[in-house]
């Protein structure tokens, strides 16, 4: 295969493990990855974990602020068999899907039709779900709505969050696209349609990170775990935010929700069944700290009067 021309199309640390497998079993010949960003306080500009990739391998990098208005590098680029995309975060133009000779090809991490969309991940553990997967499925113009090829399962257990299973879906979607190229370039591959029962993983807004306790306390902890490691989820206390990072739920008789419960060395807030301890957290201008740490600053009297929101 290392005589089929591939573009790869993609940004973040997700895409990394797929594009170099390209890189091991294809030609690739560019790479299309979002424009290089300005990070921290000093703002420098900084490149995608996918480009630092190209730039490695001495691959062509292309960088659009947006591919339907800016293709056409594309076009004078000589014969492609093939573009794949992971994570690139564009809708891919008609234009561009008719260049390649065996098709544009994405990897995305769901178990599609379920969870359409930009943050699949999120999502299925907000959602509470058991397994999720990588589906390898041809593009067409819509949202993820294309012919399957292969679907990849993989159970989502308690101990996970989205760092987790962010790392593990990488993997397998590298391994499970490997699988399929030979059938892909011989023609042999095998499409199905999606069926029309579908879910849509919208991008994650800042208020889906903020935590609701008027909730059950399963959802709750289901919600800490889908922004752990990033962005958190959050609450406030006096109009202050303290980001989340772990927490147990104990089931419990409680008369109210929204309630600061301090026993000791263990801060809890009362949800509709049961009592959400804190364990580690990151209070707004600080660096994260054990909650033992946290309430050895505080006046312990005085906090058990304050409002959550």
């Amino acid at each position: 295969m290392k005589n089929k021309n591939v573009v790869f199309m993609g940004t973040p640390d997700f895409a990394v493990p797929v594009l170099k497998m390209l890189i091991e079993k294809t030609n690739v010949i560019m790479v299309v990855t979002k424009p290089d960003k300005r990070v921290g306080r000093n703002k420098e500009l900084t490149f995608s974990p996918v480009k630092k990739v190209a730039l490695e391998n001495n691959i062509p990098v292309f960088q659009p602020i947006k591919i339907k208005n800016d293709y056409e590098k594309l076009t004078t680029e000589g014969k492609i068999d093939l573009i794949v995309t992971c994570a690139y975060g564009q809708i891919i133009p008609k234009e561009v899907l008719n260049l390649p000779k065996y098709g544009c090809v994405n990897v995305h991490a769901s178990i599609l039709p379920k969870y359409r969309g930009s943050a699949p991940i999120q999502w299925a553990i907000i959602n509470g779900d058991k397994e999720t997967g990588v589906t390898i499925m041809y593009m067409d113009e819509g949202m993820d709505t294309g012919d399957i090829i292969s679907i990849s399962k993989m159970a989502i257990t308690s101990y996970d969050n989205v760092g987790t299973m962010h790392d593990k879906l990488s993997i397998l979607g590298a391994q499970a696209l490997e699988k399929e190229l030979k059938s892909i370039f011989d023609g042999s591959v095998k499409r199905t349609k999606q069926g029309d029962n579908w879910t849509l993983a919208p991008m994650i807004k800042r208020e889906d990170e903020h935590l609701n306790f008027n909730d059950y306390g399963e959802n709750i902890i289901n919600r800490i775990r889908a922004f752990n490691p990033w962005p958190l989820a959050n609450i406030l206390i006096d109009d202050k935010e303290i980001k989340i990072i772990e927490a147990e739920f104990k089931k419990e008789k409680v008369n109210k929700a929204n309630c600061i419960i301090i026993n000791k060395n263990k801060l809890g807030i009362s949800c509709l069944d049961g009592i959400i301890y804190l364990k580690k957290i990151k209070p707004f201008g600080k660096k994260e700290m054990n909650i033992e740490s946290y309430l050895n600053g505080i006046n312990k009297e005085e906090y058990i009067k304050k409002a959550v929101s």
